[in-house]
């Protein structure tokens, strides 16, 4: 199978699993939970306090930041999707962190334009105390920052353990070639087995 295919495939693979869930979950919110209220299971109620799930709208981005700018976002969103569809395929193939990333980035990014594009809103649901009511999308944009910042750290620090072995073999190196080099007479150059054999003074 050609690489850009099969890298594709596992880009729109994570991306639409992430759409799959997000479009899922903001469906069943949309069906059973009156718009403004909020839910809990009675199993669930003594996280009442602290997790909920609501029936939020959003028309700014991620997190109810920006009210008001959903055409904004609309194009914004556009762009996101078109450069990591564009940009991926020259990623390097052992970069699975920046692979992943990108695929919850276009997951989340695509996930909130549809709601934009269907109903000209982004519905959210997920309440955690006092934080920002969000979404399935929202989360896989915010998980995806976070993987992609895992592998720049990862990345650095294979970087700097492969110039560390570098050095200790260089290093290495350099002692056995100063071994093998033969011992040098202070007036005379290389001292051998045998010393010189004097004249006896004989004229």
């Amino acid at each position: 199978m050609n690489r850009v295919v099969k890298d594709y495939l596992v880009l729109f693979g994570v991306g639409g699993t992430s759409i799959a869930l997000d479009q899922w979950t903001k469906w069943l919110v949309r069906t059973n939970i009156e718009f403004g209220t909020q839910w809990l299971p009675e199993s669930l109620s003594w996280l009442s306090p602290y997790a909920r799930i609501v029936h939020w709208y959003n028309s700014g981005a991620a997190f109810g930041m920006f009210q008001n700018g959903n055409i904004v976002f609309t194009i914004l969103a556009f762009i996101v999707i078109g450069a990591i569809i564009y940009y991926y395929p020259r990623v390097e193939a052992d970069d699975w962190t920046l692979k992943l990333a990108m695929g919850l980035q276009l997951g989340g990014a695509a996930g909130n334009l549809i709601d934009r594009l269907r109903v000209g809103r982004v519905t959210d649901f997920i309440s955690v105390g006092s934080f920002p009511v969000f979404n399935i999308a929202d989360a896989s944009i915010s998980v995806g920052v976070a993987v992609l910042l895992l592998g720049v750290w990862i990345n650095e620090r294979n970087e700097k353990l492969k110039a560390a072995e570098q050095a200790s073999e260089n290093g290495e190196q350099l002692s056995a070639n100063d071994e093998s080099l033969p011992a040098l007479d202070p007036v005379d150059g290389p001292v051998s087995g045998e010393q010189p054999k004097m004249n006896g003074g004989q004229s």
